[in-house]
């Protein structure tokens, strides 16, 4: 009975996130605060094609409100590296290393203002001078991921804004 009950609210959730709308090498992203969705130029991003993109977002989002779980790696419940190698393996069949710092040498570096939707955030949330913590770029400044703080779930976040703002250190891009 649980099983059935949990099967209906994934089927439902996975309804109520729209897939992004993809446009002439351009894909809709979608923002928690404001329904006009940010374009994307995407002419130049040979790794992932758009129809990746949007099953790898529309996963990731879909996850929204699923617990944080030390360890977690499925949707009972994740950790930040967890959720995204388990959005990477089942959106796009990629499979990534375990953990954050391995995740983070899997890929290739990017700065900040060459993120787009689909990459990998990292992040050093202890300031002890190592990658802890991961998640995924989502668009307009935002991304997606399993937090241990005050959401504790998969919750999406500001990298220019509170906790995140200083502790971001570099994106990552998955290689086709």
């Amino acid at each position: 009975m649980k099983y059935t009950v949990f099967l209906a609210l994934f089927l439902f959730t996975g309804c109520i996130f729209q897939s992004p709308i993809t446009v002439d090498n351009q894909v809709d992203v979608y923002q928690e605060t404001e329904h006009s969705p940010e374009l994307v130029d995407r002419s130049t991003q040979d790794l992932l094609v758009d129809e990746d993109v949007e099953k790898l977002l529309s996963l990731a989002l879909a996850q929204t409100g699923t617990p944080y779980v030390y360890g977690g790696n499925d949707f009972h419940g994740f950790d930040c590296s967890g959720f995204v190698k388990y959005v990477y393996k089942y959106g796009v069949g990629k499979n990534l290393p375990r953990t954050s710092r391995g995740q983070s040498d899997y890929t290739t570096k990017l700065r900040r203002n060459e993120l787009i939707p689909g990459d990998i955030v990292f992040f050093d949330t202890s300031r002890k001078g190592r990658i802890n913590h991961c998640g995924i770029y989502i668009g307009n400044g935002r991304f997606v991921h399993a937090s241990s703080g005050k959401a504790y779930s998969v919750t999406t976040s500001n990298l220019d804004k509170g906790f995140y703002k200083n502790r971001f250190r570099w994106g990552g891009r998955v290689a086709n």
